[in-house]
């Protein structure tokens, strides 16, 4: 008779934890729309969307502006309607998208030091959506290329520095568009329908690659992301309305390599995936707490770890990309969780006795980098993550990716080539002067040696 062994992962003891009370965001009156995303993260800013009278408006502040946070704190007031999601740039720390019920996607650029006064004019504004703009996600390699998705039931893909439309995905979907990520090269997208069906697209063209009809048989909404292998996670609803967790390989669509029940709670589940661990987190809406699991290769894929709980439920999650971390305390995924007044980092951490960087647990993650500009990513060329490895705690080593709004190319480049030759004509002054003081000071050394001859 063999003897069951507990499977062997070192992420079988991590654990979550709240930040003490003086390190959250207080007195913030956070949005009461029922919407997915209310905040965004990144190494430098935290980003809320807030309640606000006549339009919609959010709050970003300087990760270390802890404590209570002033009523009359600026923010990024310009859309006419509720602002339904925002999302920061992963190669830009100071670039933020927004998208509204006014039916427009805007960008924002926030200063280095944070708002000192509220933001009204976006550097850019897209307009394209004839309803509601719910969805919003950053091409993950490519510099300055947007998602969209609207409750027009359409995809919009954005060349945010001409300010344009790219490609339009408007016959695919026949009702209303849960989620849509990309995958981790940003070749391909994944959107979860009402119509109760997973697609996988090719971005460009816009056709579907592959579908899945009822991946879960319930009515409720269902979201989904790609995880390691081109695998992809969902979460849904059983018919008895029970929450669910698959694990599906696109190149057998048919049935899923695991598909768990976990509860009868009615929250909708949302998942982050960390690409360099495995893990995923599921963040139940409404839930109090956030349930982790490991995705691995062997059956049964998806291993439950372990729960982080509670008093207070969450109306939103931001989640820290890994470059935002505290490497030295083991620190291996950081969420903000909405309140209805506050907003509290939680941190959760594998329990090590060594300081040691643990090379383990940080293996190269993507960095700030684009590997592509928009203009080659949409004539076809795709490139992967540029990545950066975390040992000596993340410095940027470039400067953040100039955010440049290009109304048309041949300004641009007119502009590029006359700066180039002005640089040219800099340089050769430059050369000349040098030139100049270097015989001055030849004459000079002459001088001085004849007088001293001469005494």
């Amino acid at each position: 008779m063999s003897r069951k062994v507990v499977r062997s992962s070192k992420f079988r003891h991590v654990f979550g934890q709240g930040v003490k009370a003086d390190q959250c965001y207080d007195d913030i009156r956070i949005s009461q729309m029922t919407w997915d995303n209310f905040c965004s993260v990144n190494p430098k800013f935290v980003a809320m969307i807030v309640d606000a009278s006549g339009g919609g408006a959010f709050m970003v502040l300087p990760l270390n502006k802890t404590g209570r946070i002033d009523m009359s704190y600026p923010t990024v007031c310009g859309h006419t309607g509720p602002v339904l999601d925002i999302e920061f740039c992963p190669h830009n720390d100071n670039i933020i998208a927004s998208g509204s019920e006014d039916c427009s996607v805007m960008i924002w650029e926030i200063p280095d030091a944070g708002l000192t006064t509220s933001l009204t004019d976006p550097v850019v504004k897209l307009e394209g959506h004839s309803k509601r703009v719910g969805i919003l996600c950053w091409h993950p390699t490519a510099h300055n290329v947007l998602m969209s998705a609207g409750c027009d039931n359409v995809v919009i893909l954005w060349n945010v520095a001409r300010g344009e439309a790219a490609v339009r995905i408007d016959t695919v979907h026949t009702d209303l568009i849960y989620s849509a990520c990309w995958n981790r090269d940003g070749s391909q997208i994944l959107t979860a329908c009402k119509d109760k069906t997973l697609r996988v697209l090719d971005p460009r063209k816009g056709t579907v690659l592959i579908e899945k009809e009822k991946p879960h048989e319930g009515s409720r909404p269902i979201r989904a992301v790609f995880v390691s292998d081109g695998k992809i996670l969902s979460t849904g609803f059983s018919r008895m309305s029970e929450r669910q967790v698959a694990l599906w390989d696109p190149k057998n669509f048919g049935q899923p390599l695991t598909l768990q029940e976990l509860d009868t709670s009615s929250g909708v589940l949302l998942p982050f995936f960390d690409p360099d661990t495995g893990i995923v987190y599921l963040c139940g809406k409404g839930d109090s707490s956030i349930r982790y699991f490991e995705v691995t290769d062997e059956a049964p894929y998806v291993h439950y770890l372990s729960m982080y709980s509670s008093k207070e439920s969450q109306k939103g999650m931001g989640y820290m990309p890994k470059r935002g971390l505290e490497v030295n305390k083991c620190e291996i995924a950081r969420f903000y969780k909405l309140h209805e007044r506050k907003c509290e980092p939680i941190v959760m951490t594998v329990p090590r006795k060594s300081d040691l960087f643990q090379e383990d647990l940080y293996p190269d993650t993507i960095g700030p980098e684009p590997s592509v500009e928009a203009d080659e990513w949409f004539e076809g060329k795709d490139a992967q993550p540029i990545l950066i490895s975390l040992k000596d705690g993340f410095v940027a080593t470039t400067k953040a990716k100039e955010f440049k709004v290009h109304k048309t190319l041949l300004k641009t480049t007119a502009a590029s080539a006359g700066s180039q030759q002005d640089n040219n004509e800099e340089v050769q002054s430059l050369r000349k002067e040098v030139k100049d003081l270097k015989a001055a000071i030849e004459e000079l050394t002459k001088r001085v040696g004849e007088l001293e001859s001469k005494h």
